[in-house]
């Protein structure tokens, strides 16, 4: 049910980036946004079209979360941070990762 609840999640954050200009792929490759372990995305860059995209993309992580959480009957910090921990082992090489130490990591 995790390993379901976990790619569910991923899908959910993917293609909720596809009505903005700035899709969440190329804000990754351009090194624009960061994933974290807690299960949302950050902007490493202030331009406004970075900061909307990161905004939409976490208020719809945070529902789904929200959801699942309630369908599975778990805390929603938990299943937040298990998409961040598959979101962060996910990341490509070239894109940018939040370590257990605060730092911004290039993979």
């Amino acid at each position: 049910m995790k390993k379901t609840l976990k790619v569910t999640l991923l899908l959910l954050s993917l293609l909720s980036a596809n009505a903005f200009a700035l899709t969440l792929n190329e804000a990754r490759t351009q090194g624009r946004v960061g994933e974290t372990l807690n299960g949302y995305l950050v902007a490493l860059q202030t331009d406004a079209e970075t900061q909307a995209l990161v905004s939409e993309i976490n208020k719809a992580r945070s529902a789904s979360y929200q959801q699942l959480a309630e369908s599975n009957n778990i805390p929603v910090d938990e299943v937040a941070k298990m998409a961040g921990q598959k979101l962060v082992t996910r990341a490509k090489p070239g894109e940018y990762v939040q370590g257990i130490n605060g730092k911004w990591l290039k993979k």
